[in-house]
């Protein structure tokens, strides 16, 4: 399969050497676009935006018009898994996605499956297809999934939380429930990421949004362990990449690192010279400018990011980093300061790179 003409994140991703950092956004196609809330105006919901292959196509293109983004990512939602599951998934206003039908008991666990992504989650593998064929090579193409701990944390409570009161409950009263739920979560992940893979992705990524919630033991057996497991069950014909990001998941980085993984998404607590000497050569690191630093005025944004090129540090052979932020980016953002983030980026590291040259030939 041919590569993008611009390849800089998935050669940052296989710690090859590049000309700039490459920069992408978590949620970059979202609220804080106009466009996006044009197009989301005209499908009527949020859902219907996700199910339109061809509207999913247009909001994942909106940001590329915009930006001299080095990446795409699959618009969709991490909770179509657990609605493929048939537990219902709907968005009350204002309150955010919420189920029909939790997993609490032994019952409930006993009547979940693993989709069929080419029946129950058709409508994201052709949204890859004409993603990817939109793209016509210019920049990759990522596909993502929420952990299987993330979804169960979904699916137990029915919707958000603050405490994850009913979760942690089961977990700490029936782990072999738990156990249960996330082993079936990981399966369906393989399969979903997989059938993205081979509908066009050329990287995927899973948000383990919620992993930073869980006590340390509890984190490796609930959150870690599903996500080798979904690395174990990958098919990756053109060595596809896989990102792994754990929200609130800093002291547990090296562990992270051998997952299997090829890159360790880092949120915006932890220092990425610090991150950088932990992980070592094993992968390569994304992220990690603080979401809220995309509120300052135009120069301290340039600034912000300037900071976080300069604590990764200078290029070297073997190691890896693509810029993002520590999280997803904010519907308040200023759709001006993502212009002048996207260029510090490029800019600044290319400066970074001459000037290691330059300090390596003396």
């Amino acid at each position: 399969m041919s590569q993008p003409a611009n390849d800089t994140f998935l050669r940052a991703l296989r710690r090859e050497p590049t000309e700039h950092t490459p920069v992408w956004l978590m949620r970059q196609a979202g609220r804080y676009l106009p466009e996006y809330k044009a197009s989301r105006a005209r499908a009527g919901s949020f859902l219907a935006l996700c199910k339109t292959p061809e509207l999913a196509c247009e909001v994942t293109l909106q940001p590329l018009a915009r930006y001299p983004l080095d990446a795409a990512i699959l618009f969709s939602d991490i909770l179509t898994v657990p609605d493929a599951m048939g537990l219902g998934l709907y968005f009350a206003e204002g309150e955010g996605p919420k189920f029909e039908r939790t997993v609490r008991d032994e019952a409930a666990v006993r009547k979940l499956a693993v989709p069929d992504p080419s029946v129950e989650l058709r409508y994201v593998i052709d949204a890859v297809r004409t993603i990817r064929g939109a793209l016509a090579g210019r920049v990759p193409l990522i596909g993502f999934s929420g952990s299987p701990w993330t979804l169960a944390c979904y699916m137990v409570e029915g919707g958000g939380s603050d405490d994850f009161r009913h979760v942690k409950t089961l977990l700490y009263r029936r782990p072999d429930l738990m156990s249960r739920i996330v082993e079936i979560n990981a399966d369906a992940v393989a399969a979903y990421l997989n059938a993205q893979i081979e509908a066009g992705a050329q990287a995927v990524m899973i948000f383990d949004s919620w992993g930073g919630a869980l006590a340390d033991g509890a984190y490796q057996r609930f959150s870690l362990g599903p996500i080798r497991r979904v690395l174990a069950g990958l098919k990756r014909p053109n060595d596809e990449p896989v990102i792994v990001f754990t929200k609130g998941g800093g002291m547990w980085l090296d562990e992270i690192a051998a997952s299997g993984c090829d890159a360790v998404g880092v949120d915006w607590t932890v220092n990425l010279g610090k991150a950088r000497a932990m992980v070592g050569a094993r992968c390569a690191i994304q992220g990690n400018l603080d979401p809220m630093a995309l509120m300052a005025e135009p120069a301290q944004v340039r600034a912000e990011a300037i900071k976080v090129l300069e604590d990764f540090g200078a290029p070297q052979a073997g190691a890896g980093h693509v810029f993002n932020l520590g999280h997803g980016i904010s519907q308040h953002t200023p759709p001006d300061n993502v212009a002048e983030l996207v260029d510090a980026v490029h800019q600044h590291s290319r400066k970074m790179r001459v000037r290691g040259e330059s300090a390596s030939s003396l």
